[in-house]
């Protein structure tokens, strides 16, 4: 092998760890994000006031639960890219409304699905042809 073969190699392995790590540190961001959510949904199901929400707070103790899946994902991708997943989560809102409460929920949702592209985005990027190998 070439010294500018090895060369690039080395430089698509560099680039590779860290993205990595980017990956992680944003990985871990999400799931203090998932953490955040389960707590809100939790709460959230239990204190919705109102015969119109009584269907909704049902569907928020079934979102809770996914949102632990989402969780223990996330971590296990942390896990296998070498990093530690967090134990802090971020901190959760609360309103005593229950159209507040709602509209925290939606709010979160959407910065977590914002936050899911940008993850997939750097894992596109990690998998570029020079991380293969392939000039």
């Amino acid at each position: 092998m070439s010294n500018s073969s090895n060369s690039a190699a080395a430089d698509a392995e560099g680039a590779s760890s860290s993205s990595k790590v980017e990956i992680v540190r944003g990985l871990n961001e999400d799931l203090a994000r998932e953490y955040k959510a389960i707590i809100q949904y939790v709460v959230f199901s239990s204190t919705l006031k109102g015969a119109e929400y009584g269907d909704i707070a049902e569907q928020l103790k079934k979102h809770a639960s996914q949102e632990l899946a989402h969780a223990l994902e996330v971590a296990r991708q942390i896990d296998y890219l070498g990093g530690d997943p967090t134990v802090k989560g971020k901190e959760a809102e609360y309103s005593q409304e229950s159209r507040k409460m709602l509209e925290i929920d939606l709010r979160a949702e959407q910065e977590t699905i914002k936050s899911y592209r940008e993850r997939i985005r750097q894992a596109e990027h990690i998998i570029s042809p020079l991380a293969l190998g392939i000039q």
